[in-house]
């Protein structure tokens, strides 16, 4: 057995531990938003303060670490839904479903996003990289089907369904979800 094969399984726990560490910070920050006590995820963890702080020392690395886990996880959803789901655009409508997860949920977040921290002003550049290819990806499955109109810009949709989204959180009485399905509804193409 080389050094190689002793160290994979720890990677591999590591990166478990991580995830498990960025998942539950994900939970705490959707119910308490990004200002929650550390305590509060590593109770949500089930490890002590002392390990987020190893993996994240300052607040800012932990919510970066989280946005960007978020963001790769709404980017690996769009192939895997294009091929589990029953057509393209109803990939599209579960992908829009988990992009419109993943803005709602930010309690908080926007806030420091605009902050004069240079690590959180890179990660729209990071957001739009990842996603909009996706979305396009989606967008242009489901118009090759015949399913939606081609002349669907990825961005454009993507920046629509986030204006839908701006106050969803805050307003019981206003549903983002209705209004974004009726937007990704007017996509299809009329028959």
């Amino acid at each position: 057995m080389n050094d190689s094969d002793t160290t994979r399984p720890k990677r591999a726990d590591a990166r478990r531990n991580k995830e498990t560490l960025l998942d539950a910070a994900t939970e705490v920050f959707v119910t308490s938003g990004v200002e929650a006590p550390v305590r509060d995820i590593a109770a949500k963890a089930g490890v002590g303060t002392a390990t987020i702080y190893r993996h994240f020392p300052t607040r800012a690395d932990l919510i970066i670490a989280v946005y960007r886990h978020q963001v790769e996880a709404c980017a690996e959803a769009g192939p895997s839904l294009l091929e589990s789901s029953r057509s393209p655009h109803a990939a599209l409508g579960r992908w829009i479903d988990l992009f419109v997860d993943f803005l709602v949920t930010k309690h908080g977040l926007a806030a420091v996003l605009q902050s004069d921290d240079a690590g959180f002003r890179t990660l729209h550049t990071y957001f739009l990289d990842r996603l909009v290819p996706v979305c396009a990806r989606l967008l242009d499955a489901a118009a090759g089907a015949g399913e939606i109109r081609s002349d669907v810009d990825a961005y454009a949709l993507m920046r629509g369904v986030g204006n839908l989204c701006i106050g969803a959180e805050t307003d019981p009485r206003y549903d983002a979800r209705r209004l974004v399905e009726l937007l990704i509804a007017g996509l299809r193409r009329p028959h």
